[in-house]
């Protein structure tokens, strides 16, 4: 398919008013007269596969995710679009896997194009309030990728993501503005900015509760450099337990994440808009520390991020919209974040709204238990590596990893040959069956050589002296 810049990007979206139903449902989305959903996307930062109940932990208290899960769908085979931060966000912003987008690299601050169309710009074409509240990481200030810049009315946060490796910051960013946070100056500790972000998305929901709109919460925790304040109520819970410190912190910062969540649906309740919202939750890509023998967070997978194995892919992924998902349900489909444009766009029932040049697949019909589900010949994904200490990219650094049906291809280099694995029967990856089944090999070979351009330039935009974000 091919791309499309954004003069036709708009002038394509000139379509009459769009129908109501999705494709090959055998019932409407939206009720006569009803409006469209809310759509509300928390993505929280390195939480690994296993690291709350509903996914099987048996550490960390998770009842606010858990009750998620039990009154709506848990995917058990959801995929981030990388194995680290910006790739994958660049993915799920796009709706281009990442052999096709734009953001491939991970050091922070590689732009968005102009060129380069959005979930937010579809929805927002689709008559929602948009709003992004947490880590933006395509674009840092005054590079054409910033948020407002991409269809947001409104994004709170940090937009480089090493700025976000500092949860006391001396200011944020709203709609490229520096807002400061008084008490942070000179390393000071006054203002946890997760806290500040939260409340600003409420702000958001609650002014926009008459009308329909977006909520993207890319929030940080738990992501290291792992900080909490000691005062938060869930340090109290993990206190006294015989772990080292960094157990109990990332355990800490999960659970507050998890109350915040609680909070979310308390807030949909006060605003009587929950039957009117369709809440997601998920991981940006797998845990940065499995805690073996603590908290098991990558669960029965193997690896983490910044590999290519499951446990650095495989996201736990829950949707909730009473009345319209089934609760207690579980979709084992393979599905991953550049299905979320075209799923979103269903769900906002202006499915024409989505660009050429995308490669998701909407999985809205598994999420209403309605209408024939389509399924990707192939999931797929890359990562280059990159030299911090050169400032450049090694040759035959490129990780790749490719999945079809049960079977799981995948190199941590070029020069690497090819590892194979029959999902259906070894989940966790321990047992490479590549030199029994040459011709899977060669047809997933085949089908990547067809389905990946090389990348555009990966680079940082110019920095202050000394600075690595503006």
């Amino acid at each position: 398919m091919k791309n499309i810049n954004r003069r036709d990007f708009v002038k394509a979206m000139g379509f009459g008013a769009a129908g109501l139903a999705l494709p090959g449902c055998s019932i409407p989305l939206l009720d006569e007269g009803r409006r469209p959903p809310n759509i509300i996307f928390i993505m929280v930062d390195d939480m690994g596969y296993a690291d709350t109940g509903c996914y099987g932990s048996q550490a960390i208290h998770t009842p606010a995710i858990d009750r998620m899960a039990a009154e709506g769908m848990r995917f058990t085979d959801a995929y981030s679009g990388n194995t680290v931060c910006a790739p994958a966000r660049c993915t799920l912003m796009t709706g281009r896997h990442s052999g096709h987008s734009s953001v491939r690299g991970n050091t922070g601050g590689i732009s968005l194009r102009d060129s380069d169309p959005t979930v937010a710009e579809v929805l927002k074409r689709a008559g929602y309030a948009t709003g992004g509240f947490g880590k933006w990481g395509l674009g840092d200030i005054g590079t054409a990728g910033t948020p407002e810049k991409q269809g947001f009315d409104i994004f709170f946060g940090y937009y480089h993501q090493i700025h976000a490796h500092d949860y006391y910051p001396e200011y944020l960013v709203r709609n490229g503005e520096k807002v400061m946070l008084p008490g942070n100056e000179n390393k000071g500790k006054a203002v946890y900015s997760h806290y500040v972000i939260f409340e600003e998305m409420k702000k958001f929901i609650r002014s926009n509760a008459d009308q329909p709109f977006f909520c993207y919460a890319p929030w940080t925790p738990p992501h290291g450099h792992y900080v909490i304040p000691e005062d938060e109520p869930a340090v109290a819970r993990y206190r006294d337990r015989d772990w080292p410190a960094r157990a109990k912190t990332v355990a800490a910062m999960d659970t507050m994440v998890d109350r915040h969540v609680g909070e979310v649906f308390e807030l949909l309740e006060e605003l009587g808009i929950t039957e009117d919202t369709i809440v997601f939750f998920c991981s940006d890509n797998g845990t940065d520390n499995r805690l073996e023998g603590i908290h098991d967070s990558s669960g029965p997978l193997r690896g983490r991020k910044r590999d290519m194995y499951e446990g650095g892919l495989r996201v736990p992924m829950i949707a909730r919209w009473p009345g319209k998902i089934a609760a207690r349900s579980e979709s084992s489909l393979p599905c991953y974040f550049p299905d979320l444009m075209p799923t979103l766009a269903d769900l906002a029932g202006m499915p024409e709204l989505v660009p050429d040049g995308t490669d998701g697949i909407s999985f809205a019909p598994t999420l209403l238990g309605s209408g024939a589900q389509a399924e990707h010949d192939c999931l797929y994904w890359e990562w280059p590596l990159y030299n911090w200490g050169k400032k450049s990219y090694p040759a035959e650094g490129l990780m790749q990893a490719v999945r079809r049906g049960r079977w799981k291809m995948l190199r941590h280099r070029q020069s690497k040959p090819w590892e194979l694995y029959d999902l259906s029967r070894d989940i966790g990856e321990t047992t490479d069956v590549a030199a029994e089944h040459p011709e899977v090999v060669a047809g997933l070979t085949a089908w990547i050589a067809a389905n990946r351009v090389d990348p555009v330039e990966q680079i940082e935009p110019e920095m202050p002296a000394g600075k690595k974000y503006r």
